[in-house]
C-alpha cells in the first residue's frame, strides 16, 4: 500500500451493502449454491453468502491485499471462503451456480467489461445478482428490480442521509 490511507475496498459499499443483506434476508437465493463474489474486496458478499446457507463461495478482486483481508474476515465470520486474486472479467465463465456482483457499475469500462461477463455467464446458465446504489453505469435495461434498502455509502460523511440501494438479478 502506498500509506495514503485506508484501499477504497476496505469500506463496504453500498451495493455490497445491499446485497448482502438481500442474501441473508433472502437465504433462499443462494441454499446449496457454488457463488462467485465478484469484486469482492473485504469478502462481505460472500460470508453473507456463506451465512445464508451457500454451499461454497469464491471471492475474487485484483487486490492483493484483498484477499489477505477476505482471509481474515472469513476466519472472524467462522465461515469458508476461498480468496482469490485476479481480474476474470475477460475469461469464460465460472464454474459456479450464482455470480455475486456488489458496486462494480462505477466507472464506464469496467462497468462495460462486467456486462459483457455476465452475459457470458447468463450463456452458461448461470445467474447473477447485482447491487448498486443507481450509479450512472448501472445496465438498467438489463435488470429485474428484487429489493431496495437505504444505506449509507462509501465516502459519505457520517452525517450524510442514506442512499438508495437495490438489488437486481440481471436479465
Amino acid at each position: 500500500m502506498s500509506g495514503a490511507g485506508p484501499p477504497y475496498w476496505a469500506y463496504p459499499w453500498a451495493g455490497g451493502l445491499a446485497l448482502a443483506r438481500y442474501l441473508l434476508d433472502h437465504p433462499e437465493t443462494v441454499a446449496g449454491k457454488r457463488v462467485l463474489d465478484l469484486g469482492a474486496g473485504g469478502g462481505l458478499v460472500a460470508i453473507a453468502a456463506m451465512k445464508a446457507g451457500a454451499r461454497e463461495a469464491t471471492a475474487i478482486d485484483a487486490d492483493p491485499d484483498a484477499i489477505a483481508a477476505i482471509a481474515l474476515n472469513a476466519e472472524a465470520n467462522e465461515v469458508a471462503v476461498e480468496a482469490v486474486c485476479g481480474d476474470p472479467l475477460d475469461g469464460p465463465a465460472p464454474d459456479v451456480d450464482l455470480v455475486l456482483v456488489g458496486d462494480l457499475f462505477y466507472e464506464p469500462s469496467l462497468a462495460a467489461r462486467t456486462t459483457v461477463f455476465l452475459e457470458r455467464c447468463g450463456a452458461a446458465g448461470i445467474g447473477a445478482l447485482i447491487g448498486d446504489p443507481w450509479r450512472a453505469h448501472l445496465p438498467r435495461a438489463r435488470l429485474e428490480r428484487l429489493a431496495e434498502y437505504r444505506l449509507a455509502d462509501f465516502g459519505d460523511a457520517l452525517d450524510a442521509a442514506a442512499t438508495a440501494s437495490a438489488v437486481f438479478a440481471f436479465a
